[in-house]
């Protein structure tokens, strides 16, 4: 049987066969230079440490350039220096000798020189040449010429230089420098023909242009590098001046500015078309110039106040191209990696035969004149905000007295009431887009107008206040219900999220979709599996493998989405506030609208603490409590309350968010008790000017903490908060009364300390005396004891030492440390203070040698019994130590 293959089978098969060995070779040698790399490090790194040969501070061609270039700068200075001095000392016929030979020369001396491939001195002997016939130039004006104008022949020199220099350097185009300064030389030919016309600085800009103009076609349509960056940079420079120019006209004489402006528009959007890469910044200023054209002739013929409502209205029309082709035309490719192949795909596509849709702009030119008008827009939105920041700001820089019944002055009132029409029509804008940010934009420009309309058009108080008020009431609702303005919108992803984007996994939109499991010739398997030579080798990338799809995974971290709902709810949030507080001064003119305002706001306030979500129901509820804080003062000044009766009616806040906090969520319920607190605190200070009521409001406030205290989680703060607020009540009161008696004030906080430490000690037998009875000892002893000292009579050290012994007695018979060392030590200093005027008396009746003589041999006795007055002293600190 024979089993011989077809030749072209066999063919294949051999084919196919060395491409296998071909990949495993490619394997082989990888994992080769990878073990070699992990067993002999030391080779790579002593690598390094190899003598190396000395390096030339300099190339041979660097040197030979800057050899070229001293010499031809050394001959153009000679030349100079020839034309300037030792001209005027030959003839006529030796001059024109001169400028033949010298010119021709080094003109036809770099065809020798590229004809024996020296380049770089034909360069430089071309620069000399170039050089010789701008001073050739000047010697004929000087010479043959002398009358003539001085601008004029400069322009017809530089024109005939420039197209010499341009037939020069497309002969010899193995030379670089011709073509540029011909290019250079071409800026001069018509600016300063006009000069020489006398034309203006209209003339003037219009010569710029069309020099612009032409730089901008040898950009276009030129392929030296050389010659297109310096027609760019002259491009940039001319056409900038030209419309600098025409902005200055179309704010003195714009029907000269428009036509100017709007040429240059032209030329320069024409400019952006064919060169994507610099798509956004062309068009962006063709559309400022076309913006200042166009508005520069509405606001001639418009009223000086609506100029800025024409050069909006302008700027928004401008925008809207953007939305040609619905933001995103199926023309906008990808961008490249220059950032503007969107534009080149998208003017391709929307140029391509057979299309049914109309010519769009490519993508970045849309964007940029989209980004000019919005600048303009956003220029007239500034524009329009001192009203909004004095109908805002206006109610809080008071300049009258509360509830004078007289208003302060509007300020603006001069400024033009356009102002509310440029918010508007920005404000109908950004309404038309399915966007989070114009939406918020929308929603705060919504804001603005309600808050500039009273100023604008200068409403009467009462209108004013209730449009405030209806400001403030439609925010708050639109922070709690943003339901129908999220309509058409959609969670938007921050950067890190968005498709494209680092630590994001989007597929390949013009990827061919693959099988799950299946794997590709550029990523075999056996490419990272171990084998038995040693641990496994890094992946060894196939043919035409991108590096990247073999680094280390790492994990792709998504950004939090901004809910519409929460960002158009804090927008309308922080509006209602600002309003609210501006409203509120506002009412302060007069008694009733007060009232009115501040009851609103309690209102509003409170629903949104009610109906709202996150941090907005806190701050919400904060702010009820100080408009009802509002209300007490206002209900006090009314009734004519003194400052004291002001303060208790102050408590009434505090006492009201206590019961509050117990239904309240957590959050909430903290938020307001400390509020309320606060406002507590207030109170105490405006009492304090009258102690007795001082004594009483602090009674109350205890009141307050002590029934917050049955409440498990608030507990233990309120507590204590409450017995500090009752023994300052008890202090103030006392002081009221004139008592000195330091027991007094010690007393009411021994009592229910020593309760509270027996408590203790009944829940837990193991806690230190110290803790349980120490504080309540000490604050009633040591004053007590401060007091005995100064105290000429019997009955205080006599009282203080009786309960001193006490405290002692109950020390020693229940093992209790500190009952035991404050007592003896208190009783031991009382009995020293009795005893002490009978021994001065004593020693002052002895012999003054006796005391020595006793102090002496009291150190021989203790000296002698040192030993076992030394474990008597441990044995009584032992003891001490076992006690509680």
């Amino acid at each position: 049987m024979d089993n011989t293959l077809p030749p072209a089978d066999e063919l294949v098969l051999v084919d196919r066969e060395l491409a296998q060995l071909d990949t495993r070779r490619s394997q082989l040698l990888a994992r080769r230079a990878w073990l070699i790399q992990v067993l002999y490090p030391p080779v790579a790194a002593a690598a390094p440490l190899r003598p190396r040969p000395p390096v030339a501070d300099s190339t041979p061609r660097s040197a030979q350039n800057v050899l070229l270039t001293l010499g031809g700068t050394l001959l153009t200075i000679a030349a100079v220096a020839f034309t300037l001095v030792s001209w005027g000392s030959m003839g006529l016929g030796a001059r024109a000798t001169v400028l033949a030979v010298v010119t021709g020369a080094a003109l036809a001396a770099p065809v020798a020189l590229l004809r024996r491939g020296l380049v770089s001195t034909a360069e430089a002997v071309a620069a000399l040449g170039l050089v010789l016939m701008v001073l050739d130039a000047y010697a004929l004006h000087r010479v043959a010429l002398p009358e003539t104008d001085g601008l004029g022949y400069t322009a017809v020199a530089s024109a005939v230089l420039a197209a010499a220099w341009t037939a020069y350097g497309s002969a010899l185009s193995r030379l670089r420098i011709p073509l540029p300064v011909a290019v250079a030389a071409a800026q001069l030919p018509l600016p300063l023909g006009v000069l020489a016309a006398g034309g203006g600085s209209t003339a003037f800009a219009w010569a710029a242009l069309l020099t612009a103009t032409a730089d901008a076609a040898v950009v276009l349509w030129t392929r030296p590098v050389a010659v297109r960056i310096t027609a760019g940079a002259a491009a940039t420079a001319l056409g900038g001046w030209a419309l600098l120019t025409g902005g200055w006209l179309s704010l003195v004489s714009p029907w000269s500015g428009a036509p100017l402006l709007l040429a240059g528009a032209a030329v320069t959007l024409y400019g952006a078309w064919r060169v994507p890469a610099f798509a956004v910044a062309a068009s962006a200023v063709a559309g400022l110039a076309a913006l200042t054209a166009v508005g520069g002739l509405l606001r001639s013929a418009l009223p000086a106040d609506w100029a800025v409502p024409g050069y909006v209205l302008c700027a928004l029309a401008l925008a809207s191209v953007w939305r040609l082709g619905g933001g995103a035309a199926a023309g906008d490719g990808v961008p490249g990696p220059g950032g503007n192949g969107s534009a080149a795909a998208g003017g391709a596509a929307s140029r391509g035969a057979g299309s049914d849709t109309a010519v769009l702009p490519p993508r970045g030119i849309r964007l940029g004149l989209a980004g000019a008008g919005a600048g303009v827009a956003a220029l007239g939105l500034v524009w329009a905000l001192p009203p909004v920041a004095a109908g805002l700001l206006g109610p809080v820089a008071r300049t009258t007295d509360v509830w004078s019944g007289e208003h302060a002055a509007r300020a603006l009132t001069s400024f033009p009431a356009t102002a509310v029409l440029v918010l508007a029509v920005a404000l109908a804008a950004l309404a038309t887009l399915p966007r989070l940010w114009a939406r918020c934009g929308a929603l705060v420009l919504a804001w603005a107008l309600l808050t500039a309309l009273p100023v604008s058009f200068e409403l009467p108080y009462a209108a004013t206040l209730a449009l405030q008020l209806f400001t403030t009431a439609a925010a708050l609702w639109i922070a709690v219900r943003p339901g129908p303005l999220t309509r058409g919108l959609r969670a938007v992803t921050a950067p890190a999220g968005h498709p494209g984007a680092p630590g994001t996994d989007t597929p390949d939109p013009h990827a061919a979709p693959r099988e799950a499991g299946a794997t590709t010739p550029e990523a075999p398997a056996a490419a990272s599996a171990p084998t038995a030579a040693g641990p496994a080798a890094p992946p060894v990338p196939g043919p035409g493998t991108p590096w990247a799809a073999w680094a280390p995974s790492r994990p792709r971290a998504q950004a939090p989405a901004v809910e519409p709902g929460t960002a158009l709810g804090w927008t309308a949030y922080v509006g209602g506030l600002a309003s609210a507080v501006s409203a509120v001064a506002l009412a302060l003119d007069v008694r009733g609208a007060t009232f009115a305002a501040l009851g609103v706001v309690l209102a509003l306030l409170a629903g949104v603490a009610v109906l709202g979500t996150d941090a907005r129901r806190v701050v919400s509820a904060c702010g009820a409590v100080l408009a009802a804080t509002g209300l007490v003062f206002a209900v006090a000044a009314t009734a004519g309350f003194e400052d004291h009766w002001t303060a208790l009616a102050l408590l009434l806040v505090p006492a009201a968010t206590a019961g509050l906090g117990s239904r309240a969520p957590r959050p909430v319920a903290l938020a307001v008790e400390i509020t309320g607190g606060a406002v507590g605190v207030l109170a105490l200070g405006i009492a304090a000017s009258r102690p007795a009521f001082l004594a009483l409001a602090l009674a109350l406030s205890g009141v307050i903490a002590a029934a917050t205290a049955v409440r498990p989680e608030r507990r233990r703060f309120a507590s204590w908060t409450a017995a500090v607020l009752f023994l300052l009540a008890t202090w103030v009161r006392l002081a009221v009364w004139d008592v000195t008696t330091p027991e007094a004030y010690a007393l009411p906080v021994t009592v229910p300390a020593l309760a509270v430490g027996f408590l203790r000690r009944r829940r837990d037998p193991e806690a230190s005396s110290w803790t349980a009875y120490g504080p309540g000892l000490a604050v009633t002893l040591l004053p007590s004891l401060l007091a005995a000292w100064t105290d000429p009579e019997w009955a205080r050290p006599l009282a203080l030492g009786v309960a001193a012994l006490v405290v002692t007695l109950l020390g020693a018979r229940f093992r209790l440390q500190a009952l035991l060392v404050l007592g003896g030590a208190v009783l031991a200093l009382d009995g020293l203070h009795e005893l002490a005027p009978y021994v001065v008396q004593a020693v002052g009746a002895l012999p003054r040698w006796l005391p020595p003589a006793l102090a002496g041999l009291l150190l021989l006795a203790v000296g002698a019994t040192y030993e076992q007055r030394l474990r008597d002293a441990r044995r009584l600190r032992e003891r001490l130590a076992r006690m509680r």
